[in-house]
């Protein structure tokens, strides 16, 4: 029955939220225990165990269908408390009980998927994310314990030696028993001297660090080889210290002789230097371009935010000013402070300032150039973080143009030259507002931006020397014409084209030239001299521009037809396009018309007067200089280990201290990559690190770093020399007959 379906179903959703309820219990335990023993075994240990404890007590399986049908009839009051009959057969029951049964099912139905079983899910989840912070909590904890006191942990590696070749006699092999290194921070950071026992060290740039290095045994000797620099130690009581201050990042290892001469070295570990940042810098509230006209209150509220790693130490406004134009053009600089008193080492501080352009005393038509630098506690040379620049205009209320005979300075541009540039602006703007305004109202605007786009290209027309407002299309009959043929027209009127000002008529007979037009009988002779003269009576040659800049303003010309065009027919789209070309042509116009002067000159040596003409030349040589370039191919040392690596696998020669020598020598090549990319370096690195060790010095070993050496190693520049070519006379004759038919 479709009844006791429901009921069963609901018994299964009851025993899985007991399941899911148990299993957040023991993930919870299992996460707590693997953060506070770092070992995944354990974890999963004890997430197993949790897990069969919570099961155990909880005891999913033993919800049946009676304790399902209990909870029914106890939360749903529509089951009338006869859910049970669901589950009894229908033969078993009387007649007025399936009736029951029947009216229980058809109520229970809808609301029996809604009912949620008895669940602490929540509770659940809750001692899970608790116990996973605990867990946090007591590794944050236990690490820093470790750390201070200087004892070992699981994570943390240690300084290990082996040695380089087979000992010499059976002597005691001295053992590193403690290692001890000090970071003594720079005093501008504020930080305190960190103690540590794993040899990768991480500090500030400036740092500096020592390293305590404690023997069980005789030692003669110990260096740290830094990247080919080979740095003593000296030695303090029954330890060897080193002092090294941090300015650079790299790779470094230690090596030590006992008394008997034998070496051991040391596995290669990392000296990275974290560079202190440079203060950042902002100015908020403020426009980079600001204008001020002359009767306004000239007056600018700078809100700035500075911050900094380790504390700032100064911050000031640098602010130019500007007077003058071209030549005569004028810079003062000056430091302008705060008002407020900065406090040093703040690493975080808000500054507002005003700034009165009256009292740099600005003029009208001056400029201003200003920006905030800031300056951190480092030391000896500070670090200097400094904002955007920003700017600020006073507009000068007189403009005077002037111009310069001999075509050499001519202001050739009119102020409404930059009014294309307003017209994509409002084009773009309707295209946006499309969708919220009518189309009415869209039209009217797109037809309003046409008639603006003919208004800027009649101005155009009327500086390239058009004299009226729009000349007739080629073949148009003038109302004169009109007049004379009677037998034409009849007399009758010729109406004017309305739409004479909005189309671009191209539809003439000869409308490509692809006829040519021949004078009549009664027509006046061409002027033979006409391609030789300037014609001011043209309106096409009544320009100031020369021939290159007339040919593109023309071409905007027609562009801004099509612009045009599209606004009158509704479709700023497809108008958008054409105005972005045609501003481009007028913006190459704006910049063509510029001169550029040269201010520096050539002023020649002066010559003796009583050595001119002379004709004596006889102290005068010839500089001849001859240089010989010897190319030396890039990590020379790294491709010659390949090849010497080749020979030891094949067993053709034994490791010696030239190839320890040679292998040392690659290593410092590839450092500094290292740096910049340890992850693609520094195994190959370490490779050539064990070698060094007469435990590693094995035929796999060697094919293992052979193989990471030729992945890392770059190409071959192309080395430029001359090629040999291949000619016969069947060649020569292709390339003749090429040459004849070019």
């Amino acid at each position: 029955m479709m009844g006791a379906a429901a009921i069963q179903q609901f018994r299964k959703r009851w025993q899985h939220s007991k399941y899911l309820e148990g299993l957040l219990y023991a993930i919870g335990v299992g996460a707590f225990v693997y953060l506070l023993t770092h070992t995944i075994l354990f974890g999963v240990l004890g997430l197993i165990v949790t897990c069969a404890i919570a099961f155990w007590i909880l005891k999913p399986w033993k919800i049946s269908s009676e304790n399902a049908v209990g909870y029914i009839d106890a939360h749903i009051p529509q089951a009338g408390f006869s859910s049970g009959l669901l589950l009894s057969p229908a033969n078993e029951l009387s007649d007025l009980s399936k009736l029951q049964q029947y009216r229980v099912a058809l109520q229970l139905e809808p609301v029996l998927s809604k009912l949620r079983p008895p669940h602490n899910l929540l509770k659940a989840a809750l001692v899970m994310f608790g116990l996973m912070l605990m867990g946090f909590a007591a590794r944050f904890v236990l690490t820093k314990f470790g750390n201070q006191s200087g004892g070992e942990s699981s994570n943390t590696e240690q300084i290990t030696f082996a040695p380089k070749d087979s000992l010499t006699n059976t002597t005691e092999v001295p053992q590193l028993i403690e290692t001890n290194i000090t970071i003594q921070y720079p005093g501008y950071t504020g930080k305190a001297t960190l103690n540590i026992v794993d040899p990768n060290v991480k500090a500030v740039e400036g740092s500096r660090v020592t390293w305590n290095l404690e023997f069980d045994g005789n030692v003669r000797e110990v260096e740290m080889d830094l990247m080919g620099e080979h740095i003593d130690f000296t030695k303090n009581q029954e330890s060897y210290q080193l002092t090294k201050k941090l300015e650079a990042s790299g790779f470094y290892s230690f090596t030590f002789k006992d008394l008997d001469g034998n070496d051991y070295v040391s596995d290669l570990y990392s000296m990275e230097m974290v560079t202190d940042e440079p203060p950042m810098v902002q100015i908020e509230g403020l426009d980079n371009y600001t204008y001020f006209e002359f009767d306004d209150d000239k007056r600018l509220m700078l809100s700035t935010n500075i911050s900094d790693d380790f504390g700032i130490d100064d911050a000031y406004i640098v602010a130019t000013v500007s007077k003058g134009s071209g030549e005569s053009v004028k810079f003062r600089e000056e430091a302008v402070r705060f008002d407020r008193v900065i406090p040093k080492g703040n690493k975080r501080i808000q500054l507002q300032q005003a700034l009165d352009l009256d009292a740099l005393k600005m003029d009208p038509g001056d400029e201003l150039y200003f920006y905030v630098e800031a300056l951190d506690q480092k030391t000896p040379r500070k670090n200097i973080g400094r904002s955007e620049t920003y700017f600020a205009v006073i507009r000068d209320t007189v403009t005077d143009g002037f111009a310069v005979e001999g075509n050499l300075g001519v202001d050739l541009m009119p102020d409404y030259f930059r009014s294309q540039r307003q017209l994509i602006i409002d084009t773009e703007k309707l295209i946006a507002d499309r969708p919220n305004i009518s189309e009415k109202d869209f039209k009217f605007r797109s037809n309003e931006l046409g008639f603006d786009q003919k208004q800027l290209r009649l101005k155009y027309g009327q500086f390239m020397g058009d004299e009226t407002e729009m000349q007739s299309a080629p073949g148009q009959v003038s109302s004169t014409d009109a007049e004379g043929d009677d037998h034409d027209h009849s007399g009758e009127e010729v109406e004017e084209d309305l739409l004479d000002e909005y189309s671009h008529k191209h539809d003439n007979e000869n409308e490509h030239n692809l006829v040519d037009e021949h004078s009549s009988e009664g027509e006046e002779e061409e002027d033979p001299l006409h391609d030789y003269v300037h014609n001011h009576s043209d309106p096409e040659a009544s320009t100031l521009f020369e021939k290159s800049l007339k040919a593109k303003l023309r071409d905007a010309l027609d562009i801004m037809w099509d612009a045009e065009l599209h606004l009158r027919l509704y479709e700023p789209e497809k108008s958008l396009p054409y105005q972005y070309d045609a501003l481009k042509i007028i913006q190459d116009i704006k910049n063509s018309a510029r001169i550029y002067v040269h201010r520096i000159g050539f002023d020649p040596p002066p010559i003796k007067e009583e050595n001119r003409l002379s004709g004596d030349i006889g102290d005068i040589t010839n500089f001849d200089k001859k240089e010989v370039f010897e190319y030396q191919m890039p990590f020379t040392s790294t491709r010659e280990t390949i090849a010497r690596l080749e020979h030891l696998i094949l067993g053709e020669k034994q490791f010696n201290d030239q190839d320890s020598a040679l292998f040392i020598e690659a290593g410092n090549e590839l450092a500094p990559k290292a740096i910049s990319e340890p992850m693609k370096y520094l195994k190959v690195l370490q490779g050539l690190r064990d070698l060094e060790k007469i435990a590693n010095r094995t035929k796999e070993n060697y094919k293992e770093v052979q193989k990471n050496l030729l992945q890392v190693l770059p190409d071959v520049e192309y080395n430029p020399k001359k090629k040999a070519e291949y000619r016969d006379e069947i060649n020569l004759l292709y390339l003749k007959e090429l040459g004849v038919y070019e």
